[in-house]
């Protein structure tokens, strides 16, 4: 069915067109009918499924009828740039409407937010930590929340914030809609659905663990310290066009983005110890194709869409199959085509099994042709796991050290020093 059929106002069907939405996705189809009739929602989708339209379209259908003068509709979601993302996204499916979106996150500046709490925004999209912070002061006034929204639910729970988002809950106003979407809904997440949502929707259009249908995946068997060389060899090649990587660790962001840097290859990074300005900066130019690689460790795995991603790579084997699951949704989004690749050395075999056993398939095995792993070692092109670091270099004892100086520089009490040391060696 098209969108015109739901009953939409011509300004946001007109928003809906410009973006070049032509028909609901199967998520949409479900969830939009309960959510425009006020009804809770819990709603499970694949991720890249189009879960954002799915909230959105409904916050601001019931938003444009009425003026606005205070908050109306509060969305929660686990990472910086998930919530700047879904504020963009609201904004252009609203651009010819009235309702008033900010997205309130830590690492931008409190002033900011705290006016656009004080003019009454209509929609505020938020992490729930920065969000508490607001709420202690009583410019954070939420008496008037019709709606809540509480995105990437499971990501939520893994992250911790579980505790932050009941707070949260408690000082909202219980008269309100409910929709709460999630890739999966493990059992805690259903457990607490139950404590806040009434007679919801339940619609789940795919099992948890699956992929998008547009979806290739394969597996990579290689060493450990030759990964960064067969990344860097796969993008000399032309065959990745633009290519997230996900490592496991902040540290092994920095490394890998410094091997692709040193070998001519433009790369950034996003990881939790880069500032907001950083994070934003890398993810604009890689959208903007400044450069074809982008480092992230999984805080980038939920719900940032890179228009036309051509490649994932899991650099390193995630921890869980529900990682592996969010990672790969960054391509093959809405209905298009791409590519999963895992790098797998031999000590992530057992995790890989683990992962094929969630998704019920066998991933294929594939080999570079006429790369020479050989060679790529010989040439200085492995990044090296911490355990395989280079020896370090043969110290001389410190009092040797200290003594040799004392020595040198001639007062008494230097010479006695020395003189004492060397007795002692």
């Amino acid at each position: 069915m098209p969108f015109s059929t739901l009953g939409l106002h011509d300004r946001l069907l007109r928003g809906v067109r410009e973006l070049g939405f032509q028909r609901p996705t199967p998520i949409q189809q479900d969830a939009l009918p309960p959510a425009l009739a006020g009804r809770d929602v819990l709603a499970s989708a694949v991720t890249g499924s189009g879960k954002t339209a799915a909230f959105a379209l409904p916050i601001l259908q019931r938003l444009a009828e009425r003026p606005g003068g205070t908050t109306r509709a509060l969305v929660l979601t686990p990472t910086r740039e998930l919530a700047a993302q879904i504020g963009d996204h609201l904004r252009a499916i609203g651009r010819y409407t009235r309702v008033t979106t900010t997205s309130v996150f830590g690492g931008t500046s409190l002033g900011a937010q705290e006016r656009a709490f004080r003019r009454g925004v209509d929609v505020v999209v938020a992490t729930p930590g920065r969000l508490l912070d607001h709420m202690r002061m009583p410019y954070a006034r939420l008496q008037g929340l019709e709606i809540l929204v509480i995105d990437e639910a499971d990501r939520m729970l893994d992250m911790g914030f579980l505790p932050d988002i009941r707070r949260i809950l408690e000082r909202l106003p219980p008269a309100r809609q409910t929709l709460l979407y999630s890739a999966t809904l493990p059992p805690p997440i259903v457990a607490l659905s139950r404590t806040f949502l009434r007679d919801p929707a339940m619609i789940s259009v795919t099992r948890p663990q699956a992929t998008a249908t547009g979806l290739r995946q394969a597996a990579y068997p290689v060493p450990a310290g030759l990964k960064s060389a067969l990344l860097a060899e796969l993008v000399r090649r032309g065959e990745v066009r633009s290519v997230i990587a996900f490592t496991r660790t902040k540290h092994r962001a920095n490394r890998l983005a410094d091997f692709l840097l040193r070998n001519g290859i433009a790369a950034g990074r996003i990881h939790g110890n880069r500032s907001q300005a950083q994070r934003t900066q890398a993810l604009s130019g890689f959208k903007a194709g400044s450069f074809k690689v982008l480092v992230a460790t999984d805080i980038a795995a939920r719900g940032i869409d890179v228009h036309a991603l051509s490649h994932v790579v899991s650099f390193d084997v995630p921890a869980s199959p529900a990682d592996y699951v969010h990672r790969v949704g960054r391509t093959a989004r809405a209905a298009a085509t791409g590519d999963a690749l895992l790098f797998v050395s031999p000590e992530e075999e057992t995790d890989v099994r683990g992962i094929e056993s969630a998704l019920g398939q066998r991933l294929p095995r594939r080999t570079l042709d006429g790369f020479d792993y050989a060679a790529a070692s010989a040439r200085g092109l492995e990044l090296r796991p911490r355990w395989q670091a280079r020896p370090p270099r043969a110290v001389r004892p410190r009092a040797s050290r200290t003594a040799a100086r004392g020595a040198a520089r001639g007062p008494a009490r230097h010479r006695r020093r020395a003189a004492a040391a060397s007795v002692g060696r």
